[in-house]
């Protein structure tokens, strides 16, 4: 792990931004995809699933309604207008044929420069174990980049498509780094729309502003000070 994060390209124009559930993107990356888009890019979300096995207090169907809701304002909050559900489900996403399928066909379709994929590894940036979901979901989405370059694997899924950057979020040992004080009410703002997701978790809306901070504060050290979104860079 380097001391310094270098400073993330931002010479690409659309980001699709792929994780496992409601929530994901807003622990850790809003932040940066409110300075994307108040910059002019376009920022479109791709979930695995509708976390409907994310609230023990809910019945799966029930939960997966109000995490959809709370996640499209969550999005909203930080200027992203698009966000698609997979509804592969939760708890048991497998980096299958169905699943990589599923991802090749939505990069093909929708182009972007850049995609952010969520922490594969086994540990997260905390030094906790991951989740399956996310080491499966994330393996997968690496292998769907790919494969989406290439016009002999699965040809039904469309006009082959190589994007210019990958980008890892949350990941342990990050290479990168955007300034987000310019985005970080908006990242604030946006974990806070998980209002019935993170009262099951036992956070008050008062922690939310401590905790986005925090993090962005940390990551900061290594990034000239300011409040910062980190990222693991992939070469194409």
């Amino acid at each position: 792990m380097s001391e310094n994060l270098e400073r993330m390209p931002d010479d690409w124009g659309s980001a699709l931004v792929l994780a496992a559930h409601p929530d994901d993107v807003e622990f850790g990356s809003a932040g940066a995809v409110a300075v994307w888009t108040r910059g002019g890019h376009t920022v479109s979300y791709l979930l695995a699933t509708r976390g409907e096995a994310g609230i023990d207090t809910l019945p799966p169907a029930e939960a997966a309604k109000v995490r959809e809701a709370e996640q499209r304002e969550a999005a909203a909050r930080v200027g992203v207008s698009d966000v698609e559900f997979l509804d592969h489900p939760d708890g048991a996403v497998r980096a299958g044929e169905a699943l990589r399928s599923d991802l090749v066909a939505a990069i093909r379709r929708r182009r972007p420069q850049l995609v952010v994929v969520f922490n594969h590894h086994q540990r997260t940036g905390t030094g906790r174990w991951n989740a399956p979901d996310h080491r499966e979901f994330g393996q997968c989405a690496l292998d769907a980049l790919m494969d989406a370059g290439n016009r002999w694997i699965l040809p039904s899924a469309g006009e082959p498509w190589s994007v210019q950057y990958i980008a890892v979020a949350n990941a342990p040992e990050p290479t990168h780094a955007v300034d987000i004080s310019t985005g970080l009410d908006a990242a604030v703002a946006s974990l806070a729309a998980h209002k019935t997701y993170l009262q099951a978790l036992g956070y008050s809306q008062e922690a939310v502003r401590p905790a986005v901070t925090g993090q962005a504060q940390a990551v900061g050290a290594r990034f000239g000070g300011v409040p910062a979104v980190a990222f693991e860079m992939i070469p194409c």
